[in-house]
């Protein structure tokens, strides 16, 4: 059973490997695939043009794309089980639109950072993110942290700053309104070699503080009675894990804008191929994340050869097929 569930992770990790080559291989600018390689495996070796669009362009949008699934994949596995919800994602209790409000407002506003300029926008939605993780946090502590609460207070969160964007799109000027779209929309173009490491750091940084706690979140899936009966402080691990998610969350979406359904439909594949295990659970549902993005990067430059989709429409596209199978498939356990 279990030599089986890992040959599940090595098949979603080879097909992940797959799809990360042909994301880099495939873009607007038809290149060989021959030249690819040299500027991907050799760049001094390759021509400059050729070496400018692999290492400056394709290679950090495939990375951020790689990084942006595993945040959101991880995050929203830490969801589903703290909250017991199925349901339950940093885009449906508010996060990602909070972080969606904090970039409209920076780009409505004009503000721009001294010394970072580029770093603004994205600071601004971090900054929204963790405000709002922080009010779902405060309302469900006041009434002990429960999940029916954080759910409650997550829904009125998403609600919330989805009529602040709303009312922010409504006062912009038609050129200031075009950039807030395309910036809600989800884009894999403003990846970049400075923004990348910052997502890779809060990401290792995550995944690392949760190690320790698998076998907690394992038995948290039992019920809080029982997991509390088996020495769990179920209080402080949801207060740590949500803790972990807001932040994934933050530093996936301030960079490439409002991405949907990730964290909802791959911890829920995951699932499906290695069952409740946090040992293998975690890191299927990174990889399955991971899937999602860079398939849906790929699936974006060839419907579009001329330009990139962007892939917040395609994640919703591809996550809402996904989401009525699951319903209609069933799901082999209980919530």
């Amino acid at each position: 059973m279990m030599l089986g569930r890992l040959a599940r992770l090595a098949a979603g990790l080879l097909l992940l490997v797959a799809l990360i080559v042909a994301d880099i291989v495939t873009g607007p600018a038809m290149l060989a695939l021959g030249d690819v390689f040299v500027g991907l495996i050799t760049p001094a070796q390759a021509e400059p043009m050729i070496r400018v669009i692999v290492q400056d362009i394709r290679l950090p949008m495939t990375l951020m794309a790689l990084l942006v699934g595993m945040s959101l994949g991880s995050a929203g596995v830490h969801m589903q089980t703290i909250l017991g919800n199925p349901l339950a994602s940093p885009y449906t209790l508010g996060f990602s639109a909070a972080a969606g409000f904090g970039a409209a407002l920076a780009i409505l506003t004009g503000v721009s950072l001294p010394l970072l300029p580029w770093l603004t926008i994205p600071l601004a939605a971090f900054a929204m993110c963790v405000l709002a993780a922080g009010l779902v946090f405060a309302f469900s502590r006041i009434r002990g942290m429960r999940p029916e609460i954080m759910v409650l207070a997550g829904i009125a969160t998403l609600f919330m700053f989805q009529s602040a964007q709303s009312l922010v799109q409504y006062m912009a000027a038609p050129e200031v309104l075009q950039s807030i779209v395309f910036w809600l929309f989800g884009s894999l173009l403003k990846a970049s070699w400075n923004n990348v490491p910052i997502v890779a750091v809060v990401f290792c940084f995550a995944s690392l503080s949760v190690l320790p706690n698998l076998w907690q979140l394992t038995a948290l899936r039992l019920g809080d009675a029982r997991a509390a009966a088996i020495g769990v402080d179920v209080r402080g691990l949801r207060v740590k894990l949500f803790t972990i998610v807001a932040l994934l969350t933050a530093a996936a979406v301030a960079f490439v804008g409002t991405i949907g359904f990730v964290g909802l439909v791959a911890p829920h594949i995951a699932r499906m191929l290695v069952g409740e295990d946090q040992r293998l659970l975690l890191p299927m549902s990174a990889i399955m994340g991971a899937i999602t993005m860079t398939g849906a990067s790929v699936l974006s430059k060839l419907v579009s050869p001329g330009g990139v989709i962007p892939i917040g429409i395609v994640t919703a596209l591809i996550g809402v097929p996904f989401l009525f199978f699951l319903i209609l498939r069933g799901q082999r356990r209980h919530w």
